[in-house]
């Protein structure tokens, strides 16, 4: 939510490509052979359909992929809602305004799965192991656990966090021991 806030501040200035990356691949503990992105039908998935309307959503351009996103995330970390399901993911689209035959067609595409697949892989490459992580222009990456700011911070947030992971190479893991965070951070 965070990110939407300073891209509604940023416009067109800030660029978000977003990516697939499935923790339920990272987390899971069948083996280095199994991959999620590979399992039959009848495999029910945490993560997936989400994954795949991100993939029909960006077919259709970034802006349609930001409303995708900004949505699904909506649905999930805000309202908590259940993202499981095809229908879940149809539900969340048909309130963007996009061509909701062709988002099913490619959420429906077995190639979308593939896509997920290679997504993945290209960050495991980059040595990115969770989400968020942002990967910059210049190579350098961050990953970055956190809770959404107030709005009235959003802006001044993400300029701080840009002049440590963007420029800084040598801040390698800044962490707050718990307690007391969380206590009292999203407050």
């Amino acid at each position: 939510m965070w990110l939407a806030m300073v891209k509604d501040e940023l416009g067109e200035d800030l660029q978000i490509n977003w990516r697939s990356f499935a923790l339920e691949q990272v987390n899971s503990t069948h083996g280095d052979n199994w991959k999620a992105w590979e399992q039959g039908s009848d495999y029910v998935s945490r993560g997936l359909w989400a994954l795949r309307g991100g993939v029909a959503a960006r077919q259709q351009g970034s802006t349609i992929h930001d409303a995708y996103m900004a949505g699904i995330l909506q649905a999930k970390h805000v309202e908590r809602t259940d993202i499981r399901t095809r229908e879940s993911i149809i539900e969340i689209a048909s309130a963007i305004p996009l061509e909701i035959n062709e988002f099913t067609e490619v959420l429906d595409d077995s190639k979308t799965l593939k896509t997920i697949g290679n997504d993945h892989e290209h960050a495991l490459e980059l040595g990115i192991f969770g989400t968020p992580t942002f990967v910059f222009q210049n190579g350098f990456s961050a990953f970055l656990k956190m809770f959404t700011p107030p709005k009235n911070e959003a802006m001044s947030a993400f300029e701080h966090f840009m002049g440590i992971a963007k420029e800084r190479k040598y801040f390698g893991e800044i962490k707050r021991p718990q307690p007391p965070w969380p206590r009292g951070a999203g407050d």
